[in-house]
């Protein structure tokens, strides 16, 4: 006699299947942003000992410009650019950085000293063939097709300057009229093509300008806002600062590109 068989009726229980918890996004519904290791913050610069050195000159600095205390505000200028120096070499900032720097150093010495302007015209001068060499070398040009108004915000700008200077340098000053028609050109050039780059280091290159225009003002016997020399560093520092942070980042960043993918970046010309 054969037996059906009887269905088991105690099935056994399947294991549940585990599925792996995804990840919840944050309250915003966006990725997380997190900063590269390579690029800069505001924080990361100003916690910098060099920065903050600096930044204690340049106050100690202002105040003896605006107390008028002569000698006393020449040591604390001549010591303002080599703490910014310091800290781009301390982040392996751009060698061209470096030598601008310097020759930023001997301008503001010479400047110091009687009869020595046009030394410290050519030391600026200087500096600012390297910056503009630098940002050219840096995808500048590139950057100007895009921002094209740019160029023409510069020229428009210098020209009006060299227009309303011209007459009253024949009058105070006719012998510096050529040498501040060449270096505006070079002050503009740095202004523009550091926009091409990095927005940044184009407002440091627009105060650079603003900054060295108030010191023509004042060779023409016009008129400019006081207290003048107080505006005058505060220009001249901010954009010293900010020439130096825009192309220290955007250095960090192609320097990164070039390490991920293991090809330059065509820029023009060499990173650094």
């Amino acid at each position: 006699m054969v037996v059906a068989a009887q269905p088991d009726r105690c099935p056994r229980r399947r294991r549940p299947v585990r599925r792996e918890a995804r990840p919840r996004p944050p309250p915003s519904g966006r990725p997380p942003v997190t900063t590269p290791s390579y690029a800069l913050s505001f924080g990361r610069v100003a916690r910098h000992p060099a920065i903050i050195v600096f930044a204690a000159l340049a106050v100690v600095h202002l105040v003896l410009v605006a107390a008028d205390t002569g000698l006393s505000q020449s040591v604390t200028k001549a010591l303002l650019v080599p703490a910014l120096a310091v800290w781009v070499v301390a982040v392996g900032g751009p060698r061209l950085l470096v030598v601008a720097l310097f020759f930023s150093w001997v301008g503001d010495v010479a400047l110091e000293v009687d009869g020595m302007f046009l030394l410290g015209m050519a030391g600026f001068a200087l500096a600012h063939v390297c910056f503009v060499t630098w940002f050219v070398r840096n995808g500048a040009l590139a950057g100007l097709r895009r921002r094209w108004w740019v160029v023409l915000v510069g020229l428009v700008a210098w020209a009006a300057t060299i227009t309303a200077l011209w007459g009253p340098l024949g009058d105070e000053e006719p012998g510096l009229r050529l040498p501040i028609l060449v270096y505006s050109l070079l002050l503009t050039a740095t202004a523009v093509t550091a926009f091409g780059v990095n927005v940044l280091a184009g407002v440091g290159g627009a105060l650079f300008l603003l900054s060295d225009t108030l010191i023509a003002l004042d060779i023409a016997g016009m008129s400019r806002p006081e207290p003048g020399g107080v505006w005058v560093m505060v220009t001249y520092l901010a954009a010293q600062v900010l020439l130096s942070v825009g192309m220290v980042h955007t250095d960090r960043v192609r320097s990164s590109i070039h390490d991920a993918t293991g090809d330059a970046v065509h820029t023009g010309g060499s990173i650094r």
